[in-house]
């Protein structure tokens, strides 16, 4: 994925926050929370998405492999 294309990346953070809401809205209910306090750590798990991250790995993800020179073995 090319860091530098804004609809991929914005695909990438959309995916991360469904993610962490369904996990957390998930964790929530296990605990025992009702439905509107589980909303409301399913909120808070999107608003902690650690965006730089999702940076990072969408720039990793567009590095091109490193050069192959000839091989000295």
């Amino acid at each position: 994925m090319a860091a530098s294309d804004p609809l991929q990346l914005a695909a990438a953070v959309r995916s991360a926050c469904v993610q962490a809401a369904l996990d957390g809205y998930e964790r929530a209910q296990i605990a025992g929370l009702c439905q509107e306090g589980a909303w409301e750590v399913a909120v808070d798990a999107i608003r902690m998405v650690d965006l730089k991250e999702i940076l990072r790995q969408t720039a990793a993800d567009s590095s091109p492999p490193p050069p192959r020179g000839p091989s000295s073995a």
